[in-house]
């Protein structure tokens, strides 16, 4: 057999026995790895490499090796999962950096971290300032973790007292000018529905490069032609002002009829979807 075809031959194996190991060990492979993973990762990489390229060995033997390197970070995963001393040993604990607004000296030097690292990790959490941080803390992957003061938290709708309502994820309606049926109906649209939202923008489902429905149902529409400018949804906006043109209607037939007693009830119901508005308002508005 040709030193060539060989070659293919190995690479071709060995693509999918690594990929078969890979998808047996989990994702977190792929992300957030430990000490162990990274060692072996390093390893079975260096193995399939060597193999591949070492005409004048075994290709078996190779395969038995890789099969070795990808059985024992599956077992070493399953006995973590049931033991937190095994896990803590084998992928290590978080280390405190920061705590109670102080930076604990010792840690840094215990991870050989330098204050130039530190505070380069903070700007990576767009983090400039180190009197900002309650507490930080070094992760077992090497990413800081970082909590902010109470007063340097950003503002939330739980700290305004405002009731939020749950957002659900958009849904990808269109994509590459082809429609795709199964998010349209998880949104609960349909393709006449579709057609007519894009008639609204005078935009073709050929044209559109992408298009999405959020929570609140509105359409969004990304063109393949980026020089050409659509309109942002209006269904909000125009809820908005049928509820202002209700107020204004009760308050004016309040100021219309001669009844006391209907007076009162048309005033008494425009101040109930007043506010009503106002609640609404922050939501609505594009």
């Amino acid at each position: 057999m040709p030193e060539w075809l060989d070659v293919v031959l190995r690479s071709f194996l060995f693509i999918a026995v690594l990929f078969l190991i890979t998808k047996i060990l989990g994702k977190k492979q792929l992300t957030e790895l430990s000490f162990f993973e990274y060692v072996t990762g390093i390893t079975i990489g260096s193995v399939a490499g060597e193999v591949i390229m070492g005409l004048d060995g075994s290709m078996w033997n190779g395969v038995i090796s890789i099969l070795i390197f990808g059985f024992v970070p599956f077992i070493v995963g399953m006995i973590s999962l049931k033991s937190k001393k095994f896990r803590d040993y084998v992928e290590g604990k978080g280390t405190i950096f920061i705590k109670d607004g102080k930076v604990m000296e010792d840690n840094l030097k215990k991870e050989r971290y330098t204050a130039d690292e530190l505070l380069e990790l903070l700007r990576r959490k767009d983090v400039f300032q180190v009197a900002d941080v309650e507490f930080a803390v070094l992760e077992s992957t090497g990413d800081l973790s970082v909590l902010l003061k109470k007063e340097n938290r950003p503002v939330t709708v739980k700290d305004l007292g405002l009731a939020s309502p749950n957002e659900k994820e958009s849904q990808t309606v269109i994509m590459d000018g082809l429609v795709l049926d199964e998010p349209l109906s998880t949104a609960g649209r349909n393709r006449r529905w579709l057609e007519t939202e894009l008639d609204k923008l005078n935009v073709s489902i050929e044209n559109v490069y992408l298009a999405q429905v959020d929570t609140y149902g509105q359409l969004t529409v990304d063109l393949f032609d980026d020089k050409i400018k659509v309109a942002s949804p209006q269904e909000k906006p125009l809820l908005l002002a049928m509820i202002k043109k209700c107020q204004a209607d009760l308050e004016l037939f309040s100021l219309a009829t001669e009844s006391e007693e209907v007076k009162k009830m048309y005033h008494h119901n425009a101040l109930k979807i007043e506010k009503v508005k106002n609640k609404l308002t922050p939501y609505l508005k594009n």
